[in-house]
């Protein structure tokens, strides 16, 4: 297909680099490939945003034939952090304490997030946005649009250009709305848990088409819209990163943000009963958390007696973080125990699956994530009330270990490619 008649698709994102983590890699992949199935994506970003992490290696990343639209935004994080950055930064990027540990200023932001900035504090982008684009894609003969999120406010934008210029809208979300466990953190009042659903509820039945990340999401979709939906899940690309070999130590490392309430304690129990009983796994065994860390892990892991097996990297580029998951001779997976999370898929399952590192995932039964562990054959998922199960999978491991036995025979991975995957996206395009 030549230059001339790909078709033109406006893709309305707030992360994109340099901001880090995984919400920016899902639409940076797509945006790769899409011109290779017959489609010219154009960027609609942020110029001056406040990202909680970055990561400046991915801007390496965005293809150079690709034109990337931005305008400023306005948000609330920087009046926020006058009085508290280190807070701000850290309810920013989901880290929210337990509710009895919240201080006063704490307890403040939240319900001043919660309830004057709906549906998130993103919002003061919708209008600005919705004004310019209009006139682009206007000037630029653009007929289908994407909105994704979170941040939700952007599927307001969609929202307004759809009513207006009547373009094709497609909404990508990559986490649900109304039930993501973060809800519940928010101390919304009555009226504001209402907008929250009602304009979720507008969404849903405005777009032509839903995009959801997982199974569960869509189920639970739809019950509140007819319109279709389809399921598109993150996935892995192809990268030249390599290592020599693998951790000397019995290294089990957790990639990414381990919050509050995503705390294993059946797992720091376990880890110290076997340092306890086993002193050759105790001289082997290392815990390694490379991400934000909330304070309340850290505790949990002190009170089982590990700090001296644990090392807190914290946050480090892409390609290093595929670094220490190939490194390492087991990677940690967690979710929160709760039926809102079984459908929460992160994003790093899926560069964990290509890693050819074992996967031990612990989380909530019957998840979207334990059906792809499991028929990949890429490790073994536990629930938390599995304890003698889980204690009995790591002897396994550590023994294979000792043996240099410790191995993952995957299969099934190429439906989750990135490529394979923005070919799915392309033919929703093209056919809608």
């Amino acid at each position: 297909m030549t230059e001339m008649s790909k078709k033109k698709v406006l893709i309305v994102t707030y992360y994109w680099p340099p901001a880090g983590g995984p919400g920016v890699q899902r639409w940076l992949k797509f945006v790769k490939y899409l011109p290779e199935f017959g489609i010219e994506p154009v960027v609609y970003c942020p110029e001056n945003p406040n990202y909680p992490i970055r990561d400046e290696s991915l801007v390496h990343d965005i293809p150079k034939a690709i034109t990337v639209l931005k305008q400023p935004i306005n948000e609330p994080y920087g009046l926020a952090s006058l009085f508290s950055k280190e807070k701000s930064k850290k309810i920013s990027s989901g880290v929210i304490p337990k509710a009895k540990k919240q201080s006063f200023i704490e307890k403040a932001m939240l319900y001043v997030r919660g309830n004057f900035f709906i549906p998130d504090a993103r919002k003061n982008w919708i209008q600005p946005s919705v004004k310019f684009l209009s006139s682009y894609i206007k000037e630029h003969q653009i007929e289908t649009i994407i909105t994704t999120g979170p941040p939700h406010s952007l599927h307001l934008i969609g929202l307004q250009l759809k009513a207006g210029l009547g373009v094709k809208w497609f909404a990508d979300f990559r986490d649900p709305w109304t039930t993501i466990g973060y809800h519940k953190e928010l101390k919304l009042t009555k009226a504001s848990k209402a907008k929250h659903i009602d304009l979720e509820h507008k969404v849903l039945n405005a777009a032509d088409d839903i995009i959801v990340t997982s199974n569960h999401t869509k189920n639970e979709f739809q019950t509140k819209t007819r319109q279709p939906i389809s399921v598109i899940t993150n996935g892995y690309d192809v990268h030249s990163i390599s290592v020599k070999e693998k951790d000397e130590k019995f290294t089990l490392s957790h990639i990414g943000s381990l919050l509050s309430e995503r705390n294993p304690v059946v797992l720091w129990k376990t880890l110290s009963e076997l340092i306890q009983e086993n002193e050759s796994f105790s001289k082997a065994f290392k815990l390694q958390l490379i991400g934000v860390v909330s304070d309340d892990v850290i505790e949990s892991i002190h009170q089982n007696g590990l700090q001296s097996h644990v090392d807190v990297v914290g946050y480090v580029s892409h390609d290093d973080a595929l670094r220490f998951q190939m490194k390492s001779q087991l990677l940690l997976l967690i979710e929160i125990d709760s039926d809102d999370t079984k459908a929460i898929i992160p994003g790093k399952v899926f560069e964990y699956l290509i890693s050819e590192t074992p996967i031990l995932a612990i989380g909530p039964r019957d998840s979207d994530v334990e059906q792809i562990i499991k028929s990949t054959n890429t490790g073994t998922y536990f629930n938390y009330h599995q304890k003698a199960e889980l204690k009995t999978q790591l002897v396994s491991y550590f023994e294979a270990f000792q043996n240099n036995t410790l191995r993952v025979h995957a299969i099934g991975l190429q439906p989750y490619s990135r490529k394979a995957l923005t070919q799915k996206l392309a033919q929703r395009i093209l056919n809608t």
